[in-house]
C-alpha cells in the first residue's frame, strides 16, 4: 500500500494505492496538530493491513506555514565580520514602486543574534584570514549565551570553499540544529544564499520534531515532496526543511502534468483552488523549474516549481475596504472556524457564495461527511451585501467576480507576462474549488478546453504517488574554465546519496555583465542559452561571450507509477435537478454523477458531483468522460 497525503488549510487529502485501485478521503485539517490528523488518516487507511507496512508520502506545511505566520524558532545567523545586516540590507529592489514610505519586513533573524566570524575568503577560494580556534572558541560562547535553538552560517564566498564554515559546524556541534551554506546552497549571490540557509534554520527544527513524531506514531516510513515536484526522505527533509517550502503545490503540478499527457496535451495551465490559496503554473511535458523564487518576500535558492500563488480559496474571506470596494482575501477562515456555511464561522467566504448561488448543496462536501448550514451562508453573505447596497444574490455574485479576478491576474502572471499565449494551453483545474471557478475562469482567459480530473479534490495527494525520487545538487564556478571535477564531485555525492539514480547535468548561464542566468542543460549548453535568451527575452547575441555560474545535477530514481485508467461504470444518473445561479440568473441545473458520464459530449449548464469537488459547467460548454474519468469540458 501506497498513502499519498495532502495537508491543506482546510481539509486533509489522503489518497490510498493498494491491491484494488485508488481510493481517497478527506479529513478536517488541526492547525494546532497536523500531525494528529495525518495519524487519524494513515490508520484509517491502513486498518486492513495489521501489522504490514505502507509507504506514506506526505506534503507538509509546516516549514511553509512556519515561515508564513513567523512561528519558526529562535536562530542565530554567523557571517563574516562585517556582514552581520546582509539580510536586512538585502537588495535594492522596491517591490512597492510608488511607497516612499514601506515597512521593513519583519527580519527572521534579530540584529543581536548577527554574530561576525573575523575570517576572509577571497572570490576565488583562496584564504585572506584564517578563522582562528580561539575565534570560533569565541562564537561558541555568544551562541550558547543566546539560548537559540538553531544556527545558519553563511560566510563570504564558501561557495568556492567551505572549510571554514566546515570547521564552524564542528566547532559548534551540540549546540542544536545548524545549517551551513554549503550544505543548504552552495552558489553564488551572498544574499540569496544567506535568506535560504536562515530559512531552513528557522524552520528547521520544527520540521525535525514534526517528522519524528509522525514517523513514531504511523510505524510506517515516511517520504516528504520537496518544492522541485520530487519525493525526499524524511531523514533528508529534516535537515533541508527548506526543499519542502512548496511542498504541497508541488503534488498538485506533478498530478496535473500527468493528466494532461493522459489527454493528449503536451503542455498546460495549472489551477489548483483549495481552500486557503490558490496555485497555479504553466509547464510543459515536464514542470518548470526556478531557483528565483520568493517566499513571503524572502529569496530562496533552491530548484523549485515555478508556482504562482495567491491568496484566494474556497474559505477566503470576503469583506469591505475603507473605500467602500468588495475584497476577497488572503485571510482565510481555515479549517477552524471554516466559511460560515460549516456552522460555527460568522465571516463570509467564497464557498459560502458558492452555497447561495445554489452551487453546493448541504449534503454535498466530503460525500456528505461534512453538513453544511445554508442559511448561516445566507446570513453571512447578506452583511457583506448590506455594506454594499446590494441583496444576497448579487453579493454573492459579486464575491465569485472578485475571487475569480484574483485568481485571472495569477494565471496572466505566469503566462501572459512570460510571452505565453494562456489560449494555447488546456487549463488543469482541480482542488477542491477548482471545478467551480475554471469554465469561467476560461471564458475571461479564451481558453477554450478545461481538464478536470478524476479525484480533482485531492489531485496534489495523487501526484505524490506519481513523484520520483530526485535530489538536486549545485556548486558555484565562476570565473572557472575547466568544470569536469566539479561535476565529478557533485556525482560522487548523489552515487553516495542516491545509488542507481539516474543524473543529469545542467549549469547556469548569462552573457558576461548580466547580472542573471538561464539553466540549461549541460549538452550543447552554449547554443542551447542562446536559444533559451532569445525564448525569454526576445534576443540573442551568439557573439558575446557567456558565462558558466553555477552547474548542477539532478538525481532521479524512478518510481513505480499507478495506473489511472478506471473501469467503465454503467452507473445511471438519478435525474437530481437543482436551482442555481449561472450566467447572470437562476436556471433548473442537472446535478449529475461523474460516473454517470460517458465519451459522448452532453451539453451545459449542469453541476458535476463528485466526492472531493463539485465541476460548474456553464451554458455555452460541453462534457464528457475519458478513459481514466478526467472530465473534459470544451467551449462549444
Amino acid at each position: 500500500m501506497r498513502i499519498g497525503i495532502d495537508s491543506g488549510g482546510t481539509f486533509t487529502d489522503f489518497v490510498v494505492l493498494d491491491d484494488t485501485g485508488l481510493h481517497s478521503f478527506k479529513l478536517r485539517s488541526n492547525p494546532a496538530n497536523p500531525a494528529a490528523v495525518i495519524l487519524a488518516g494513515i490508520a484509517r487507511a491502513t486498518a486492513a493491513l495489521g501489522k504490514g507496512k505502507a509507504e506514506v508520502v506526505h506534503g507538509s506545511t509546516v516549514a511553509t506555514n512556519a515561515l508564513l505566520e513567523r512561528k519558526g524558532v529562535r536562530c542565530a545567523l554567523i557571517t563574516t565580520a562585517g556582514f552581520e545586516d546582509l539580510i536586512v540590507i538585502g537588495r535594492q529592489n522596491r517591490p512597492e514602486l510608488y511607497n516612499l514610505m514601506p515597512a521593513p519586513p519583519r527580519p527572521i533573524v534579530p540584529a543581536e543574534l548577527c554574530f561576525g566570524a573575523q575570517e576572509r575568503m577571497l572570490f576565488d577560494g583562496s584564504v585572506e584570514q584564517p578563522l582562528l580556534a580561539e575565534e570560533t572558541a569565541r562564537l561558541r560562547r555568544a551562541i550558547e549565551a543566546s539560548g537559540v535553538e538553531s544556527v545558519a552560517i553563511c560566510l563570504l564566498h564558501s561557495y568556492r570553499n567551505e572549510a571554514h564554515e566546515r570547521a564552524l559546524l564542528a566547532a559548534l556541534d551540540g549546540l542544536g540544529y545548524l545549517s551551513a551554506s554549503c550544505n543548504i546552497s552552495p552558489e553564488f549571490r551572498e544574499f540569496e544564499r544567506a535568506s535560504t540557509t536562515v530559512i531552513n534554520a528557522y524552520v528547521g527544527p520544527l520540521m525535525d520534531r514534526y517528522l519524528g513524531e509522525l514517523e513514531k506514531g504511523s510505524r510506517h516510513p515516511v517520504a516528504i515532496m520537496q518544492s522541485n515536484g520530487g519525493l525526499l526522505s524524511a531523514g533528508e527533509a529534516r535537515r533541508h526543511a527548506v526543499r519542502t517550502i512548496l511542498s504541497g503545490p508541488a503534488g498538485g503540478i506533478v498530478g496535473a502534468v500527468e493528466i494532461a499527457r493522459i489527454c493528449g496535451f503536451d503542455r498546460a495551465l495549472t489551477f489548483d483552488m483549495g481552500g486557503t490559496s490558490t496555485d497555479v503554473a504553466l509547464a510543459g511535458q515536464n514542470p518548470r523549474l526556478t531557483t528565483e523564487a520568493r517566499v513571503d518576500g524572502f529569496p530562496v535558492r533552491v530548484p523549485m516549481l515555478d508556482i504562482h500563488t495567491v491568496g484566494a480559496g474556497g474559505g477566503s474571506i470576503a469583506w469591505v475596504d475603507a473605500g467602500g470596494s468588495l475584497r476577497v482575501g488572503p485571510e482565510s477562515a481555515g479549517a477552524v472556524p471554516g466559511p460560515a456555511c460549516y456552522g460555527v464561522g460568522e465571516r463570509p467566504a467564497v464557498t459560502d457564495a458558492h452555497v447561495v448561488l445554489g452551487r453546493i448543496s448541504s449534503d454535498q462536501l466530503a460525500g456528505g461527511e461534512l453538513r453544511i448550514d445554508a442559511q448561516r451562508a445566507a446570513d453571512a453573505v447578506a452583511r457583506v451585501g448590506a455594506l454594499l447596497g446590494l441583496d444576497t444574490i448579487h453579493a454573492a455574485g459579486a464575491i465569485i467576480r472578485v475571487a475569480n479576478s484574483n485568481m485571472e491576474r495569477a494565471i496572466r502572471a505566469v503566462s501572459v507576462e512570460r510571452g505565453e499565449d494562456p489560449r494555447e494551453f488546456p487549463l488543469v483545474a482541480f482542488g477542491g474549488c477548482g471545478g467551480l471557478h475554471a469554465c469561467e475562469l476560461a471564458d475571461d482567459l479564451g481558453v477554450s478546453t478545461v481538464i478536470v480530473p478524476r479525484l480533482a479534490g485531492a489531485l496534489s495527494a495523487l501526484g505524490m504517488l506519481l513523484a520520483d525520487r530526485t535530489r538536486d545538487y549545485s556548486t558555484g564556478v565562476l570565473g572557472e574554465t575547466n568544470f569536469e571535477p566539479f561535476f565529478r564531485k557533485l556525482e560522487k555525492q548523489a552515487k553516495a546519496d542516491m545509488r542507481g539514480a539516474k543524473l543529469e547535468r545542467f549549469a547556469d548561464l548569462r552573457y558576461a555583465g548580466q547580472s542573471y542566468e538561464l539553466t540549461v542543460p549541460w549538452e550543447d549548453a552554449a547554443a542551447r542559452f542562446h536559444q533559451e535568451h532569445q525564448r525569454v527575452y526576445g534576443y540573442a547575441d551568439a557573439a558575446r561571450a557567456v558565462q558558466t555560474v553555477t552547474l548542477r545535477l539532478r538525481a532521479t530514481l524512478a518510481v513505480e507509477r499507478p495506473s489511472l485508467a478506471v473501469p467503465r461504470s454503467r452507473k445511471k444518473g438519478a435525474g437530481v435537478v437543482r436551482k442555481v445561479w449561472v450566467a447572470g440568473k437562476w436556471r433548473q441545473v442537472p446535478v449529475v454523477e461523474r460516473e454517470t458520464i460517458g465519451t459522448k459530449p452532453l451539453q451545459g449548464p449542469a453541476l458535476v458531483a463528485d466526492y472531493g469537488s463539485t465541476t460548474l459547467v456553464p451554458p455555452g460548454w460541453t462534457m464528457r468522460s475519458d478513459a481514466a474519468a478526467n472530465l473534459l469540458l470544451t467551449k462549444a
